[in-house]
């Protein structure tokens, strides 16, 4: 029996109105990306919806993010 996929979330990268990157990640590696880049990278702002497509790329090392970090 196979699990059944992880559910998915868009990740999108801004300097204020400009576009960075587009990404896709499991909703806890989304998370913690967007909290760790606010936390160390004020200028950018991360947003993560459910907008999830097949042509979005994987977050990268996408396992560092659901580290808890204090």
């Amino acid at each position: 029996m196979t699990e059944p996929p992880a559910e998915q979330r868009r990740v999108r990268v801004w300097f204020g109105p400009h576009l960075l990157r587009d990404y896709r990640a499991e909703v806890t590696a989304a998370e913690g990306y967007a909290q760790a880049i606010a936390r160390r990278f004020g200028g950018l702002k991360v947003t993560v919806d459910a907008e999830v497509t097949d042509d979005l790329d994987p977050l990268p090392c996408e396992q560092l993010w659901t580290v808890v970090t204090p």
